[in-house]
C-alpha cells in the first residue's frame, strides 16, 4: 500500500505471481509457460523499489492527464521525469499501428524532444517496430502491464498467447535488454503502450520494480495515452448518439459469420428486402463503406463479438 500526507492511497500487488519458466529444449512445446512458482519473501530490492513509491502518489495523476494540446508537452515532461526516478526512460506510443508518434501541440515529436530518445536506439524512426518487436505483438493478447525481457515474458495472470511469440534476438528485435510494459487498449479497437526502459544497458532483471511498481506505472501510462489521445484526435470516428436497433444488430451478427441475404431472411423469418434495409441503416449509423466495414465497426463497438 502507497500512502502519502494529504493523498489518496495507491494499492500496489507486491507478492510474486505466476512467472514464465522455461521448458527443456528439444520437447514438444518447448519455450516458455506461465507457471506459478514456489512463494519467496520480497527481496531487499523488492522492499527498497516499494520504499521509493513516494515518486507514484495517486494525487501526482493529474500531472500526467491531458485535457487540451497545450498540455501535452508539460504531461509528458511529468510521464518523463516519473521514469527516470526509478532508472527507466519512457517510450510512448498513442497507436502501435500507427508509424506517427505522439507530437505537442506545435508538433515536435515528444519521443526524440521530451523523452531522450535521440540515438542510435531511436525506436520511433523504426517504421517496421509495430510488426517486429515483441513488445508490440504482445501489447495485442495482453491488457495488463507486463514485463518482458529476452528469457520471456512475465505477467500477474497466466497468458498462454504471450508463450507462443518468438523471443530470438529480443534485445535488437525491441530494441531494449528488457522493459516494463503497459499496453493500453482504447475504443474502436485502437491499442497505445508505453515501455518502460532501463537507462542501465545491462539491467535486463526487472522483476522486483515491476512486482513493487508495476501497478503504478499502469495508472500513469493509461492516464497519459488514453487522453493524449482523446484531447489529439482530429477525426471523430462515430456521429454522436449512434446507436443500433435490435434488428440491425440480429443482421450483423448472422452477416458476421458468413450469412448471406437470403439465408438471414429465411432465419429470421423476414424478407430480404428487410435484410438489406436493416444492414443498411446499420452501415450509415455506423459511417461505413460498406458490409464489411459495418461488421467490423460493430465489432470494435462491442454491438457484436467475432468469437464463435
Amino acid at each position: 500500500m502507497i500512502s502519502f500526507k494529504g493523498a489518496t492511497s495507491l494499492q500496489v500487488r507486491p507478492e510474486p505471481l505466476p512467472l514464465p519458466q522455461k521448458q527443456p529444449q528439444g520437447q514438444p512445446g518447448a519455450g516458455l509457460t506461465l507457471v506459478p512458482p514456489p512463494r519467496r519473501e520480497p527481496s531487499a530490492r523488492t522492499a527498497r523499489a516499494q520504499a521509493s513509491a513516494g515518486n507514484f502518489p495517486v494525487s501526482a495523476i493529474d500531472s500526467v492527464r491531458i485535457r487540451c494540446p497545450q498540455d501535452v508537452r508539460r504531461a509528458a515532461e511529468a510521464l518523463h521525469n516519473l521514469a527516470l526516478g526509478h532508472g527507466m526512460r519512457a517510450a510512448p506510443a498513442h497507436n502501435i499501428a500507427d508509424k506517427r508518434t505522439p507530437t505537442d501541440a506545435e508538433g515536435n515529436i515528444l519521443a526524440r524532444d521530451v523523452f531522450g530518445w535521440t540515438d542510435r536506439k531511436a525506436w520511433w524512426r523504426n517504421s517496421r517496430i509495430a510488426l517486429d518487436s515483441p513488445i508490440t505483438s504482445a501489447c495485442r493478447f495482453e491488457s495488463e502491464p507486463f514485463w518482458v525481457n529476452a528469457q520471456g515474458f512475465r505477467t500477474r495472470q497466466p497468458n498462454h498467447y504471450l508463450s507462443a511469440i518468438d523471443l530470438a534476438n529480443f534485445a535488437a528485435r525491441a530494441m531494449t535488454p528488457a522493459a516494463i510494459v503497459v499496453p493500453v487498449h482504447l475504443p474502436f479497437g485502437q491499442i497505445g503502450a508505453v515501455s518502460f526502459n532501463p537507462l542501465d544497458p545491462d539491467m535486463s532483471d526487472l522483476e522486483d520494480l515491476f512486482l513493487a511498481q508495476g501497478d503504478a506505472f499502469g495508472t500513469y501510462a493509461r492516464t497519459f495515452i488514453a487522453s493524449y489521445v482523446n484531447v489529439m484526435g482530429s477525426v471523430q470516428a462515430l456521429p454522436p448518439g449512434t446507436r443500433l436497433s435490435k434488428r440491425e444488430v440480429e443482421c450483423l451478427r448472422w452477416a458476421a459469420v458468413g450469412k448471406t441475404d437470403i439465408e438471414m431472411s429465411m432465419i429470421m423469418e423476414r424478407s430480404r428486402a428487410t435484410v438489406r434495409f436493416h444492414i443498411y441503416n446499420a452501415s450509415v449509423k455506423l459511417n461505413a463503406v460498406n458490409r464489411s466495414q459495418t461488421v467490423f465497426k460493430a465489432a470494435q463497438l462491442g454491438y457484436i463479438s467475432l468469437n464463435y
